[in-house]
């Protein structure tokens, strides 16, 4: 599991002598005051946004300026208009922004919170059950902040992760997961620069492109109802089903010596979330990979058809971001190392040869009703063999959906 590197601070504050009582007394106010918030939750979110804020900071977050936006609001307008013609789901965007990367991190917190919370909630209390009794009597007043010492260290390492996850990210829909507002499609100017700059390609020709897949994944979740909720379960069945490593927690607690606060700056979270190697893990896994490669599948599908020959660079542009979403962006990281979860989409290629197999056979308005239901919907096997698949969906009547019921509901 990778590690993210975390040195625990209280924000501009530097670490105490334990010499000196009034330096202790004014630290263990300020812990008193970080850790024991009534009703905080496992995550101790503030602190993650002031980690998050203070990396940002430190590394920089350059603000969007008036010509940055009108660029992406263009962009946007301009990437709906190409996916008319090659997309059943009409627009989905309601409103077209330009964020910074301190916005990204304000604008997607809410699911991030949905998807950390039950993983953090299981290590706090484990963490808490794990406290010798010898050590509880000699933390005296700290006592009461055992408990949500744990959610202050996940918090922090959070918050690390997503000042570096917000620095890469280049839009909204970026990771395949629905993080940003419904109907609010954003792109990240600075980083779709810095972006570009790598690859050696026009910058105006980059953000379009990623203006065309913002577009394509505003169309799919603002029209098939069911599928955020279900691509958001997914994700929190898998993480289920991680187990929290008591003895690594006992290992980190150990080192903690209540006496020398600098000891909680020691403490990091690496090895304690680890998946089980059960079938139901194994096929929540499944779902999660199948649901992530075919979301992915049908952007790149749909977003290559619209660019054809519009744009000169849509070639090395397309097979740039499978190869960034095949092997693993950001986002993985951030899941695998704080709870053990990676988001990569491994059968990328194959959902897209299947995606191109069904349009061959169904025509555009037949592959996008595949997303009236779930049951229709290709499934891990059927990404073996995409002729095969699209030859008996193409014999399929789409009212046979009466027989199936309805979909989920979205949340």
């Amino acid at each position: 599991m990778p590690d993210i590197p975390f040195g625990f601070s209280l924000p501009g504050a530097q670490p105490p002598d334990p010499s000196d009582p009034q330096q202790m007394q004014q630290f263990m106010a300020q812990l008193q005051q970080m850790f024991a918030a009534p009703g905080s939750g496992p995550v101790n979110w503030d602190l993650a946004r002031q980690v998050a804020a203070s990396q940002l900071s430190a590394a920089g977050d350059p603000a969007v300026n008036m010509l940055e936006r009108h660029q992406v609001e263009e962009a946007l307008r301009l990437a709906d208009l190409w996916l008319d013609p090659v997309c059943a789901l009409p627009s989905g965007i309601h409103k077209s922004v330009a964020w910074n990367r301190n916005e990204w991190i304000y604008n997607t917190l809410d699911v991030w919170k949905k998807l950390c919370e039950p993983i953090a909630g299981r290590m706090v209390g484990a963490m808490g059950d794990l406290v010798p009794e010898e050590a509880r009597l000699q933390l005296g007043p700290m006592q009461s902040m055992v408990a949500t010492l744990g959610g202050a260290l996940f918090g922090g390492q959070l918050g690390q992760a997503f000042g570096q996850l917000a620095a890469e990210v280049l839009s909204a829909g970026d990771i395949g997961l629905p993080l940003g507002p419904a109907g609010t499609a954003a792109l990240v100017p600075a980083n779709i620069k810095a972006y570009g700059s790598g690859l050696e390609l026009p910058e105006d020709q980059v953000r379009l492109y990623v203006a065309l897949r913002e577009a394509a994944h505003q169309r799919l979740f603002g029209h098939v109802p069911w599928l955020r909720a279900h691509v958001l379960s997914a994700v929190e069945t898998y993480a289920s089903g991680i187990t929290v490593n008591r003895e690594a927690i006992e290992e980190a607690m150990s080192r903690v010596d209540p006496t020398d606060p600098e000891s909680m700056q020691a403490m990091a979270l690496e090895g304690i979330f680890t998946p089980e190697d059960t079938p139901q893990q194994k096929a929540g896994l499944a779902r999660l990979e199948t649901a992530l490669a075919l979301v992915e599948g049908w952007v790149g599908q749909v977003v290559d058809a619209a660019a054809g020959d519009r744009l000169p660079s849509v070639v090395p542009l397309g097979e740039a971001f499978r190869r960034r979403r095949a092997a693993g962006g950001p986002a993985e990281q951030t899941f695998a190392a704080l709870v053990g979860l990676e988001l990569r989409p491994r059968r990328l290629r194959e959902a897209g040869a299947l995606w191109t197999a069904v349009t061959e056979h169904r025509g555009i308005p037949g592959r996008d009703a595949l997303w009236d239901h779930p049951d229709l919907l290709p499934t891990d096997e059927d990404f073996a063999d995409p002729e095969a698949f699209a030859r008996t969906r193409s014999d399929w009547d789409i009212s046979e959906l009466d027989n199936l019921g309805e979909g989920p509901k979205e949340d």
